[in-house]
């Protein structure tokens, strides 16, 4: 069970979350998460998940490829603030963990009483929505707070005015 959301109490704002693995899926899950949290006075959450399992390897190397995961998922969350800043005029929040997405989306949840939203958007791949989707349509209660399914093929105008 997750903890109490304290997103509507004097104090708080609304955080919706977005995923941001480089994905076109994560590209529109964070435009609309960011449309939505400008519309409605909220904040916006980005969150990187370094696979833990890539550092399977010796001690040094290990050390080395972490800090290049590292600093490439600060690059990668910065490189979306500037487009969140420039597309609706908000600061996210940026936050690297390291392990596996869904344990991690999880985790920042019960950490973070403030979000209130998690925003995903849906592949139009053969292989499927995304594996996060898949969880959230195969066990309906894959998050403990209500999700947002973005589809892939929604323009940006379509987008803005969903919010």
């Amino acid at each position: 069970m997750v903890s109490k959301r304290l997103s509507r109490e004097a104090g708080h704002r609304r955080k919706f979350l977005a995923i941001a693995d480089g994905t076109p899926e994560s590209e529109r899950a964070i435009s609309y998460a960011a449309h939505r949290a400008a519309a409605t006075n909220g904040a916006l959450v980005l969150l990187h998940v370094i696979d833990s399992s890539d550092f399977q390897h010796f001690l040094g190397v290990e050390q080395i490829m972490r800090e290049e995961a590292n600093t490439a998922a600060s690059n990668a969350l910065h490189a979306q603030a500037v487009k969140v800043r420039e597309a609706v005029g908000i600061e996210p929040e940026l936050v690297v963990r390291e392990g596996t997405t869904k344990e991690e989306i999880h985790k920042l949840i019960e950490e973070d009483q403030d979000i209130a939203v998690l925003v995903l958007a849906a592949g139009s791949t053969k292989e499927g929505p995304g594996p996060l989707v898949a969880a959230v349509a195969g066990k309906g209660a894959a998050f403990p707070i209500p999700v947002t399914v973005v589809p892939l093929s929604v323009s940006d105008e379509e987008l803005e005015s969903f919010t």
